[in-house]
Formats: structure tokens, C-alpha cells, sequence
């Protein structure tokens, strides 16, 4: 399988940096109290370092909502994913603890301050891409059973005609979020080149490591840009 940017991306976010661990064989099933405490303690710090600042107005943020106004979408309707979950932080509501998988996951999302993605590779059916969409294209939004139509020529992350993430990094599908029985996962972080792929380089590298301490699994990584657009895995 391959995961791919389509080069048209590359017209409008020429300096899109994605990077990529991809992990096998992943048993989700346990509570690991020592991924809950690292995310309690990353709650924690995020809340001190937005203490009376705004997170859209930050330099983590700032990249994320000049990329939406260039892809004409408003960034205060569809707020990125790692805003919004920093916002809910700065306000001092917490995150709940969902499964060991997804808890970590979002410890090293706030820790680095960069949006990142978890996919089930075992729903995917064909290569996975981040492309423009297009007609056919189906979305069944987080918490929901019934698909509904994307409109052609929106930024999406996707498998076949299945999309996974809206407005690029908006908001994740029902289909293919990472439950218990999860065992082979894509983990994407967006970033740009020369502003801060190297926070996405070291958060990859910390979750590789931490995937491999907590749950033993098959794991691989690597980075697409311009450059090199795809990895196959």
C-alpha cells in the first residue's frame, strides 16, 4: 500500500511536510496508566503555555489558518484539528480518555502542538491519499452511521472514494477511527517545510518510540513533501 500526496496539492501548499509512522500488530485492548499520566501531564503544560494568550493567535496555529485561507476555507468555521484541541485545553476542559492508542496519540499531538491523524489501514481498500476531492467522494462524520456527499474540490485525506478527514485536517470520519480492536494504523502529522517539519520530524520519532516501549508492534516511518511525495509500506 502507498500513501500519497497528489502533486496539484503542491500548487497551493508548496511547502506541505507530512510525516509518517505506519505501525503493525498493535494489541489496543490494555489501559496503559503510563499513557494516561502523559497525557494528564501534557494537558497540563499545554494549559500553562496558553495562559492568557489565544491559540489562533499563536505561532504553532499561525501556519495551520494561513493554509486554510488558501485553500478557501475559513478557519474560524472549520477550526484545524490541533486548534480545536488546543483550544479545549486553553479553556481548561481536559480530554477524556478513550483508548490507549488514541490517549497517546494525543499526548505527543499536544506535546509538539502539530495536528495529527491515526487511520485504520485494515479499512482501506486501496492507497491512501491526501487529494482534492472529487464526485463520488463519501464522508460519514465522527459519531454518525449515514454517509453523506463531499463537494468536489475540497482538500481530503482518502481512501477509494471513502474520505477520512474533512477540509484536510478539519475533522475525522466515523469510518476507520482507531478502536480497541485496532491493530494496524497510519499515523500522519501535517506540517511545512522551514517552519516546523522538524517538531513534525521529532514527534514522529518520540511516537515510533513510544508505539514500540508500550506495544511491541511492526513499525515504519517516513516523510513526504514535494520532493518525494508518496512511501509505499
Amino acid at each position: 500500500m502507498k500513501f500519497i500526496i497528489e502533486n496539484k496539492v503542491f500548487e497551493t501548499l508548496n511547502e506541505l511536510s507530512v510525516a509518517v509512522v505506519v505501525a503493525k500488530n498493535i494489541d489496543n485492548t490494555k489501559k496503559i496508566d503510563d499513557i494516561s499520566s502523559m497525557l494528564e501531564e501534557n494537558i497540563l503544560n499545554a494549559e500553562k503555555d496558553f495562559d492568557n494568550i489565544k491559540v489562533k493567535e499563536s505561532e504553532y496555529i499561525k501556519c495551520y489558518r494561513d493554509a486554510f485561507q488558501k485553500l478557501n476555507i475559513n478557519p474560524n468555521k472549520f477550526m484545524c484539528s490541533i486548534e480545536a484541541l488546543l483550544t479545549r485545553i486553553s479553556k481548561k476542559k481536559g480530554m477524556p480518555n478513550i483508548n490507549a492508542i488514541v490517549d497517546l496519540v494525543n499526548a505527543v499531538s499536544i506535546k509538539y502542538k502539530l495536528p495529527m491523524g491515526a487511520h485504520d489501514l485494515d479499512s482501506m481498500k486501496e492507497d491512501f491519499y491526501i487529494r482534492y476531492s472529487k464526485k463520488g467522494d463519501i464522508f460519514i462524520p465522527f459519531g454518525e452511521t449515514e454517509s453523506e456527499e463531499v463537494d468536489e474540490n475540497e482538500l481530503v485525506y482518502v481512501s477509494s472514494n471513502d474520505v477520512r478527514t474533512r477540509r484536510w485536517i478539519w475533522r475525522q470520519s466515523e469510518h476507520g477511527k482507531i478502536v480497541e480492536t485496532s491493530s494496524n494504523i497510519i499515523f500522519p502529522i501535517d506540517s511545512f517545510l522551514g517552519v516546523n517539519d522538524d517538531r513534525a520530524i521529532n514527534a514522529r520519532d518520540e511516537l515510533s518510540s513510544l508505539l514500540s516501549k508500550f506495544f511491541n508492534c511492526t513499525i515504519e516511518v517516513g516523510m513526504i513533501n514535494a520532493e518525494n511525495n508518496y512511501i509505499e509500506f
